[in-house]
């Protein structure tokens, strides 16, 4: 993998484009090689002159040396192992390289020149070959808030079969006026942010990692829940914890504390606001069926549990999820310690799983399930099943997911690829309906099927809701 670093100097006699190594600790007449776990990497100069320079970082990955060394681990004998694309992009190996080569120029110091880590540079990155999860539009969300210039051209799977299409991977070119530590650093954090991956396991060290890099930026970046949820590779206590550490010198707003699960699919689908028309279209469904009490299963962070306190017909409130975490964020965002007595009695959370028959979810009048069953392994949809359909059997039941056939109407979903990386499946109108009306016979409801969003003439809508009534 390459990545090249250039300044242009417009007063070369006064700041020549030189001072580029002073910045970073390399000096231009040398080649650095530095041993990393992974393979070489090596720093160069292809060009150095007072009016321009241009400093080059060529991280050269063994992934066949990888897996050698840690044989018998996971899954180190599968063909992916060996046939990948590590090697040739800029992912997360690069950004160890660069924490480890310019360790120094990213803590802003020079003794040489202390006064030239403060000024900005006009500097120009370019990057051949980036894998980015959500294509140019999560490139530019990430890079335009930090004043860059972005330029991306998408890569084709294969040149010469140019129907194939194009490939997730994007050229990269990168402009601003930006102090070196600021710009090392804003790569060393996004690029395996862009990728949405990490050849490492992510422990908790990491929070730190990511602070201490992000600590000037990220709080206030409008992206700030994605990148750390894609940072800590979506490990939702560790990116609770790192939001917490963000937002610790805010307001006490549970809202900013909040960690929501369902960023990514609400990156896709907020220019039409996708996920508040689905909680008034299920709140209204709990509504018309006249039910007294609700449990919203799989709750989350809680935003349907909000949005239903708010109907005083509803004497019950519940809340269950799997995820402690979830329902520690979901308390915040509903303020339970400040609530009146009155309304906290209404509401209550507990932690359950949707798989295993639980006393606490019967006696319910209504039942959500929203943007939840397609978490589950389809073979696990049958005790899902047994607890909700017939062991709770509420005389109510809303379930909401995604229509796969409304994915192709956005332009920032790659084609193939569901919404979110948790998804096991996604449906189609069919698909559902099947499901539905087999789970309906067999437990003895009715169902009633209601478009959420756009219903699009040729693909439906972007979600479809089954309502079940007993």
């Amino acid at each position: 993998m390459l990545l090249t670093i250039s300044h242009r100097s417009e007063s070369p006699t006064t700041h020549p484009a030189t001072d580029l190594g002073f910045l970073l600790h390399k000096h231009p007449d040398r080649v650095r090689h530095v041993t990393l776990p992974f393979g070489q990497a090596h720093v160069f100069w292809p060009s150095a002159s007072a009016a321009e320079a241009s400093v080059a970082l060529l991280v050269d990955v063994d992934p066949v040396g990888m897996v050698r060394r840690h044989r018998g681990r996971g899954e180190a004998g599968t063909l992916a192992q060996y046939v990948n694309d590590r090697p040739y992009v800029t992912s997360s190996f690069a950004s160890v390289a660069l924490g480890k080569l310019f360790r120094t120029a990213m803590a802003a110091s020079c003794a040489e020149r202390p006064d030239l880590p403060a000024h900005p540079l006009a500097l120009e990155v370019h990057a051949p070959v980036v894998p980015c999860r959500g294509g140019e539009d999560v490139l530019r969300r990430l890079f335009e808030p930090l004043g860059y210039a972005v330029e991306a051209a998408p890569l084709p799977l294969d040149p010469q079969i140019p129907d194939w299409g194009d490939s997730r991977y994007l050229d990269v070119t990168l402009r601003a006026e930006v102090r070196v530590a600021d710009l090392l650093t804003h790569l060393y954090v996004l690029f395996p942010v862009l990728d949405d991956d990490k050849h490492y396991w992510v422990a908790p060290d990491e929070i730190d990692k990511l602070l201490a890099r992000g600590a000037d930026w990220l709080a206030s970046h409008p992206e700030r829940d994605l990148i750390v949820r894609r940072y800590l590779r979506h490990r939702g206590h560790l990116t609770a914890e790192a939001i917490r550490r963000l937002t610790e010198d805010e307001e006490d707003d549970p809202d900013a504390l909040a960690v929501d699960h369902d960023a990514e699919e609400a990156v896709v689908e907020k220019t039409i606001s996708l996920n508040e028309q689905r909680l008034q279209a299920v709140a209204a469904a709990v509504a018309e069926s006249g039910a007294r009490t609700v449990v919203d299963l799989g709750c989350g962070e809680g935003r349907l549990l909000g949005v239903l306190l708010r109907d005083a017909r509803l004497t019950r409130v519940a809340g269950m999820d799997v995820s402690h975490r979830a329902l520690e964020t979901a308390a915040r965002r509903l303020k339970l310690e400040k609530m009146g007595e009155r309304q906290r009695g209404r509401i209550e959370l507990f932690q359950g799983s949707l798989t295993y028959r639980d006393a606490r979810l019967s006696g319910f009048d209504a039942a959500t399930l929203i943007e939840v069953i397609e978490h589950l392994d389809p073979p696990r949809l049958d005790a899902l099943e047994r607890v909700v359909f017939g062991a709770a059997a509420c005389r109510t039941i809303v379930v909401t997911t995604p229509n796969r056939e409304y994915n192709v109407r956005w332009p920032t979903l790659p084609a193939g690829t569901m919404r979110h990386r948790d998804h096991r499946f996604e449906w189609t109108r069919a698909e559902l309906r099947a499901w539905a009306d087999a789970v309906a016979t067999r437990h003895d409801y009715q169902v009633a099927y209601a478009p959420i969003g756009d219903d699009d003439p040729e693909v439906g809508p972007p979600t479809q809701m089954a309502v079940f009534t007993r």
